[in-house]
């Protein structure tokens, strides 16, 4: 393989066929610096989870790089003070105030909730017989759930969706633009839940920063916007990659419909198999770190191929079948270590409600197009269809 840039990861082709592109990769070598995205590349599971774990790949790199050499911009430097972007103990403290409402049993107790959602969004297109399911389900279900969480008005939500797609597919004005409004949106937002606070997630981070809990300003919009987006993108993407897959095996697809207690080894294979977020969120090296006959020089960007993690033969068995009776299936989907994300209780069982929830009301689920007439996002760390057209 020649040497690879961020045009290889962002193609099409490589969105539609990870695990051969990825596969590529790691027969070159498991470790890859790669121009454009400025950034080594690890690609087997036992390299992905090292990174992922190991104290020396901090979060913060305002710990490794001189000013001048950071370029994040003061509205960038707003939305990177939350729990994904720090390390203890500030990462331990932002953890804490949010985490008692992610605990699996506060999640399960939203599952009729979710149940209803994931029912009102199909009443709507059931007597149509088509529907685009990114926009008429994967993406509505997450941001209902996420948005009820944390007090967010239904007739505020109409811009959540432009406004993440402007920040994922990272077209620079587009994305600047559409992050400003974002977050004076939150800011306003905030500012009415002091005035007005309800039994909500967001009142419960006001009341926690007026009691003293060191919660700043610019933490708690941070945090309210990590919430919102993580929230919903990647929850879409496991739905709409997930249902595309199930499409494309038609016996998995069958076995799931006639079991339905298969639902949560299913969704955890889809998280493995259909790479909602394909590369892991950056870490930078605090000190030199030989790796591969290669050395990671402190202030280098690093992140963990979780595609490729997750289709290494020598983690899993046959990884590039779709197996969703599979047993062995510890995947980095939601990371691992001290950053395991925080929502995957949540995404679990909007997976479990909304695949069962398709297969039961919808049996004649199918393409509407032709496979290759899919399109993808741009982004290098999230895969995502743009849409997902089917008929019934």
């Amino acid at each position: 393989m020649a040497q690879i840039s961020l045009h290889d990861f962002v193609s099409q082709e490589t969105k539609r066929q990870p695990h051969v592109f990825y596969a590529q990769l790691r027969s070159v070598g498991p470790l890859h610096y790669v121009e454009g995205l400025n950034t080594w590349i690890l690609t087997t599971y036992e390299d992905a989870l090292f990174v992922l774990k190991d104290p020396r790949f901090v979060k913060d790199r305002k710990k490794v790089l001189e000013p001048q050499q950071d370029e994040r911009n003061t509205l960038q430097e707003v939305i990177f003070q939350n729990m994904l972007t720090v390390d203890p103990p500030d990462h331990t403290r932002l953890r804490r105030l949010v985490s008692k409402a992610f605990t699996p049993r506060m999640i399960e107790q939203l599952r009729p909730r979710v149940q209803q959602i994931a029912d009102e969004l199909l009443d709507e297109v059931q007597e149509k017989g088509s529907m685009d399911l990114i926009m008429d389900f994967a993406y509505p279900l997450p941001i209902t759930v996420i948005s009820e969480m944390l007090g967010i008005p239904v007739a505020d939500r109409k811009s959540f969706r432009a406004w993440t797609q402007a920040i994922v597919n990272m077209q620079h004005e587009e994305s600047k633009v559409a992050l400003e409004a974002f977050l004076h949106y939150i800011e306003n937002f905030l500012a009415e839940k002091r005035i007005h606070p309800g039994n909500d997630l967001t009142s419960g981070l006001v009341r926690v920063e007026e009691d003293g809990d060191q919660l700043s300003e610019s933490e708690l919009v941070s945090m309210i916007f990590l919430l919102i987006v993580a929230g919903h993108e990647t929850t879409v993407n496991l739905l709409g990659n997930g249902t595309l897959a199930l499409l494309q095996h038609p016996d998995q697809m069958r076995l799931l419909r006639d079991n339905p207690s298969l639902l949560p080894t299913a969704v955890e294979e889809l998280l493995r198999y259909t790479a909602p977020v394909g590369l892991s969120d950056e870490r930078w090296a605090s000190e030199d770190i030989p790796l591969h006959g290669e050395v990671i020089r402190k202030g280098e960007q690093v992140v963990a191929a979780l595609i490729a993690a997750n289709a290494d033969a020598q983690q899993f068995s046959d990884p590039t079948v779709l197996d969703i009776t599979r047993q062995e299936n510890q995947h980095l989907a939601f990371g691992k270590g001290i950053h395991f994300c925080l929502g995957a209780p949540l995404a679990r069982l909007e997976g479990q409600i909304a695949f069962g929830t398709l297969l039961r009301r919808l049996p004649d689920l199918r393409l509407a197009i032709e496979p290759e007439r899919l399109t993808w996002n741009n982004n290098p760390m999230i895969r995502g269809l743009t849409s997902l057209p089917l008929a019934f």
